[in-house]
């Protein structure tokens, strides 16, 4: 069954990268020239992703202006001669159709997503994780998409973790089924080490099917005193297992300073108009470390 519904948590507070988050929407931070939920929103579109949910929270109407059209912005650029940059933000708006709906209460990551259930209704969707920008020559949505589409079960988008990050993780008991295939039979959120299963984690993308509300109405707050999503889908696997998707792109953390620092310096580099006067500074500023 094809996927065309994607939801977007977005509802965080954003505290590991304060004071930046204080005023401005994590989702909002810049890579280059586009705030980070872009990035996102374009991943899901290049998925053949056709409806998205973004979760958002108190004090995150900049996501929902950044994705409308502004007329006065536009007619600005348009009297000044600057064609392709407004037809640029024209597009933005044209993305995909895009619906919003708050998250009145910090529940947690699986409360995030329960908020979404009248939205996908009865199909399975895509879960892209408001934190992570995964960025890389095919798009990690479309990977997963194509394996629900293969498989017909949960698929959780998954990287190798140092185990000394693992605690700060999830941790899932994998079996491999081919070099970037695996099936999941358990998992475990924020595990001690003696609860480590392997050094494979959930990290930023999933899809999952209708049944996951069902599951999710029934789980009771887990780590941090919240309805952890991963619980939801340990309770999905042990049922009829999940299928994990090593996916090929490069996830940013942007929920994290160093994160943040790491996409823009990547991305940075591969901008058509800044890249090669970039590389060129960061060659200089190298000869000084």
């Amino acid at each position: 069954m094809k996927i065309r519904k994607a939801v977007i948590p977005a509802a965080g507070l954003g505290t590991r990268v304060l004071p930046a988050s204080k005023a401005m929407p994590k989702e909002m931070l810049p890579i280059v020239d586009k705030p980070a939920i872009q990035y996102i929103v374009e991943e899901a579109v290049a998925s053949g992703i056709e409806d998205i949910l973004i979760i958002t929270s108190r004090g995150k109407t900049t996501v929902e202006d950044h994705f409308d059209r502004n007329p006065e912005l536009e007619e600005k650029l348009l009297s000044s001669g600057r064609q392709a940059v407004y037809e640029q933000m024209v597009n933005i708006s044209s993305l995909a159709n895009i619906e919003y709906i708050r998250q009145k209460q910090a529940k947690g990551l699986g409360h995030a997503v329960y908020c979404a259930k009248t939205f996908v209704g009865d199909e399975p969707f895509a879960v892209l994780y408001g934190d992570d920008v995964i960025i890389g020559e095919t798009p990690a949505c479309r990977e997963l998409c194509e394996a629900y589409e293969q498989f017909g079960l949960g698929i959780a988008g998954i990287k190798k973790v140092p185990l000394e990050l693992i605690g700060k993780y999830c941790s899932l008991k994998v079996q491999e089924l081919s070099s970037h295939l695996f099936r999941v039979f358990d998992m475990v959120e924020k595990p001690r080490p003696e609860q480590v299963f392997s050094p494979y984690a959930i990290l930023g993308r999933c899809v999952l099917p209708p049944k996951i509300f069902s599951i999710l109405e029934e789980t009771s707050p887990g780590a941090g005193g919240e309805i952890q999503l991963t619980d939801a889908m340990r309770s999905l696997a042990a049922e009829e297992t999940m299928i994990g998707v090593e996916y090929s792109g490069t996830r940013y953390d942007m929920g994290n300073k160093l994160g943040i620092l790491q996409a823009i310096v990547e991305v940075g580099l591969q901008h058509p108009e800044v890249g090669e006067p970039f590389r060129e500074y960061l060659k200089g500023v190298a000869q000084s470390l």
